[in-house]
């Protein structure tokens, strides 16, 4: 039986690891053909120094039931996107799907760290990654998404509007970063709407991504032995659950009741009906707000 995503073209940026793997991957599971982009390749590695690549990715895409289609991208590189862009044009004539995931930073805040004191070159090459970028994909890739009415457009971040607007997140840099995101789903929710598109921001819960997984010194299939030491870390989630959002979200035809809004995996859930991959539906933010940051014991009992 075809996908619900059968014929659709996206394009994931910053597909190498965590949230767009898994976003890459649920949209493959759904019949689409995904580009993954990033700098990792099986030749050569970001700063990261990790193993994941794209080309990794794009096979997870393919096993999964899509097609997916590694192309090595600088996002910070004007023409680097621009040929990316090109290429998609040219095999496919359409792209229906843009996610911008690109991050990059996770090696360049410090927590708790107040600006004056913080390192001002890793500080504004976080910015760059985490926000310029995303303003260079979308400026090269929207007019091809916008020439079919239906496109989408997910801003990914960490935290709602909500979440972010009342909480100071790790630090002026980091702050700074993922509430730009959450603005960025917002203005280009006002310049897509009125020509047939759709953008929002999208934020995972406590994501047992593979750094995450490796600082708590575990592996996906035995995560819980870190509830330990971090006993809240029981309200994380995989980075599949997320990308079940992404694919719910592209098969919606209503797509554009939630333009311009921010939005999360939890929240999403029972709207759509999807689970993570062990059946549960977590809903982090809502727990963040309710348990954890009010000094409560971790119990997860009607959060997952």
């Amino acid at each position: 039986m075809p996908g619900p995503l059968e014929g659709k073209v996206a394009l994931v940026a910053g597909a190498t690891r965590g949230a767009g793997r898994g976003i890459a991957v649920e949209l493959g599971a759904a019949g689409a053909t995904v580009y993954v982009s990033g700098r990792s390749t099986r030749a050569r590695r970001s700063e990261y120094d990790r193993p994941e690549t794209i080309e990794d990715t794009a096979d997870l895409v393919t096993a999964a039931g899509g097609r997916g289609i590694a192309v090595p991208t600088d996002h910070l590189e004007p023409t680097a996107v621009r040929a990316l862009v090109d290429r998609i044009d040219e095999e496919q004539g359409r792209l229906d799907v843009l996610v911008n995931d690109i991050w990059g930073g996770e090696h360049l805040f410090a927590w708790d760290t107040p600006v004056w004191e913080h390192d001002l070159d890793k500080g504004l090459r976080l910015l760059r990654l985490a926000v310029e970028t995303h303003a260079i994909t979308s400026h090269h890739a929207l007019p091809l998404l916008l020439r079919r009415p239906g496109g989408l457009v997910v801003e990914v971040t960490d935290g709602t509007t909500e979440y972010n607007r009342d909480t100071y997140r790790v630090s002026f840099f980091y702050d700074l970063a993922k509430s730009s995101v959450l603005r960025m789903a917002f203005a280009l929710g006002h310049e897509l709407g009125p020509r047939g598109a759709t953008a929002v921001a999208l934020t995972p819960g406590w994501l047992r991504s593979e750094i995450m997984l490796d600082q708590f010194g575990v592996r996906e299939e035995n995560w819980r032995d870190a509830l330990e030491r971090v006993p809240h870390f029981a309200i994380s989630e995989t980075p599949r659950y997320v990308g079940r959002a992404v694919a719910a979200l592209a098969a919606d035809p209503r797509v554009a009741r939630w333009n311009g809004q921010s939005l999360s995996s939890g929240g999403l859930a029972p709207v759509y009906g999807f689970t993570d991959l062990d059946g549960s539906r977590p809903d982090a933010w809502r727990y963040l707000v309710e348990v954890q940051d009010v000094g409560k014991p971790a119990d997860v009992s009607g959060y997952r």
